[in-house]
């Protein structure tokens, strides 16, 4: 199920029970498109999640920890002033569309009462979070501001006047009506008669139709069905389906196998299992905006750098073919005329074959023949210099896609210290401090993981972790482990005896957080942790080692 309008209304039914008359505590935006309002109610305090995230938009109560931005956003201020301290009064849907209104009581600067709305509409990449004068209908605010130049029907800008999105000629599926039971008689195929559903009512997402569409044609009584498929969503039992797609619901569709179907107490907690990893990895994604950007940048121009190394190469490679052609001019100087183009001479490296050799015209006999010379004398000595470039340039194309790969698996917590290691490379600008002494960044500590005889395996999840964990906090007796030859994180056995299970493990383990996860296959180094060495001037994450010995293994990730 998508969050559609049914599923829309049964988590307003949900978070009217939990949090209306509860007092806002506190308001954070940790994500560029997501909110987190603080509500104290019953004697304890929830986080509401609203998200315009083009991609996972919802509304929920949320469980899962967050870390704000050092500087908040002009939102958040707008916000805080707004609504800290406020009372939600009521929790409601417009109709049964997939746009939420909670309105807060509150005082204004001179101390009358006044409502405040806050409109949160689920729209995939239209979604949009807005603060509105209850009174004036003015907005206040909004999470994304949408000018005339993209909206021309709605404008969602601060002053605006609010406009509710273009109401759909469809039913609204909780008033009464005989829609489903004509198209019933119409309509004996359950994806057709889904489709015509979805045509007819509000807020119907498709899996919500194909549920009702089935359950009306093995009904004898369509009224009953009807109602009691409404019904639900006012008493939900919350299911994660985990078949081919995985998909959660409000409740457990018809004719489901039970041990396909995970269940929640709530529509809340089902979320935040449903979307922990995609979200997160979204998340992480939508943070190191600026980095992957920079990423892609710096590894363009270092693949243009290869590429121009290589043809420099290829020309040193033919660079004999200068000093034949200026061997032979000087053989044969006195043939030379000024003035002249070129001149054909016989070769005496291939059988006294002719060779034509194009001259400057404005340069002397002796010229011309020490102008080959010269650049055959200047390929010859760019070749020591191109290589060493062209090694630099591969080191640092390895470095970028080694970051590229951390990404992929990076919490948002994990994005900041990847900043800062750009930042300390000077491929990002860091900001400037006011203040003449830096605030000191503090490390997260490496993922933690335990083998099946509970040995303690850490795993670096950036390069500053890698160079932290590989150099100061293993013991050098203990075991290392990276895959071979391809990015991936430092792993740490925290065993200086481990056994050979665990050493498969903790290989799998390894090979799970490098670029190699998705293959069958894949070569892990192990060593002893003495047995590293960090070059002067190395990148972070960069290490040499000898005395290596390599598993094939399959990536797995092991319990934390």
């Amino acid at each position: 199920m998508s969050f559609d309008g049914f599923f829309t209304h049964a988590m307003v039914h949900e978070l009217d029970q939990t949090l209306t008359t509860g007092r806002v505590a506190r308001v954070s935006q940790p994500y560029p498109a997501e909110l987190i309002i603080t509500i104290r109610a019953y004697r304890h305090n929830h986080a509401l999640l609203l998200s315009a995230n083009p991609t996972y938009p919802r509304i929920q109560i949320t469980t899962i920890p967050y870390s704000n931005p050092a500087v908040p956003t002009n939102f958040t201020m707008t916000l805080r002033k707004y609504l800290e301290g406020a009372i939600l009064h009521s929790i409601e849907q417009v109709g049964n569309d997939r746009i939420i209104k909670l309105t807060f009581d509150t005082r204004d600067e001179l101390g009358d009462s006044q409502q405040l709305v806050l409109v949160s509409e689920i729209m995939a990449r239209h979604s949009n979070i807005s603060l509105v004068n209850h009174k004036t209908g003015k907005i206040i605010d909004t999470i994304k501001h949408v000018g005339s130049d993209q909206n021309r029907v709605r404008l969602l800008l601060p002053g605006a006047t609010f406009v509710m999105p273009p109401k759909q000629d469809k039913l609204d599926p909780y008033l009464p009506n005989q829609l489903y039971s004509d198209l019933v008689r119409q309509y004996q195929d359950p994806r057709e008669l889904a489709h015509q559903l979805q045509q007819g009512y509000e807020g119907l997402g498709t899996d919500t139709a194909r549920d009702l569409a089935n359950r009306l044609l093995a009904s004898d009584h369509l009224p009953t069905a009807y109602q009691q498929f409404i019904q639900h969503f006012n008493s939900p039992d919350p299911v994660i389906i985990n078949d081919k797609r995985k998909s959660f619901m409000v409740f457990p569709p018809l004719n489901t196998e039970e041990d396909t179907l995970q269940h929640y107490p709530t529509l809340s907690e089902m979320l935040d299992n449903y979307y922990a990893q995609k979200a997160q990895q979204d998340r992480s994604k939508e943070l190191a905006g600026q980095v992957i950007k920079v990423i892609k940048n710096e590894l363009k121009k270092d693949r243009r750098k290869v590429k121009k190394f290589n043809q420099q190469l290829a020309d040193a490679d033919a660079a004999d073919r200068y000093r034949i052609r200026g061997e032979i001019l000087t053989t044969y100087l006195g043939k030379l005329k000024p003035g002249m183009k070129e001149i054909t001479l016989p070769n005496f490296y291939d059988d006294n074959k002719p060779l034509k050799i194009k001259l400057a015209p404005e340069l002397s006999p002796s010229r011309n023949a020490q102008k080959y010379f010269t650049k055959y004398d200047k390929l010859k000595a760019s070749v020591a210099h191109v290589n060493e470039q062209m090694k630099l340039t591969n080191d640092e194309i390895a470095y970028f896609e080694n970051i590229q790969n951390q990404i992929d698996l990076a919490e948002p917590s994990d994005i900041q210290e990847i900043r800062l290691e750009l930042q300390q490379q000077g491929y990002i600008k860091g900001k400037k401090q006011k203040s003449k002494k830096r605030r000191k960044v503090r490390l997260s500590k490496p993922e933690q993981f335990h083998t099946s005889d509970g040995t303690l395996v850490l795993v670096g999840k950036n390069n500053l972790q890698n160079d932290r964990l590989s150099f100061k906090t293993a013991n050098k007796n203990e075991i290392w482990l990276h895959v071979k030859d391809i990015p991936g994180s430092h792993v740490v056995i925290r065993s200086t005896d481990p056994s050979e299970q665990t050493i498969l493990e903790a290989a799998q383990l390894a090979a799970y957080f490098s670029k190699g996860r998705d293959s069958d296959n894949v070569p892990v180094d192990y060593l002893p942790v003495k047995r590293l060495h960090k070059p002067n001037g190395a990148k972070p994450g960069f290490v040499t080692f000898t005395g290596q010995k390599t598993l094939y293994v399959t990536p797995h990730k092991l319990a934390n």
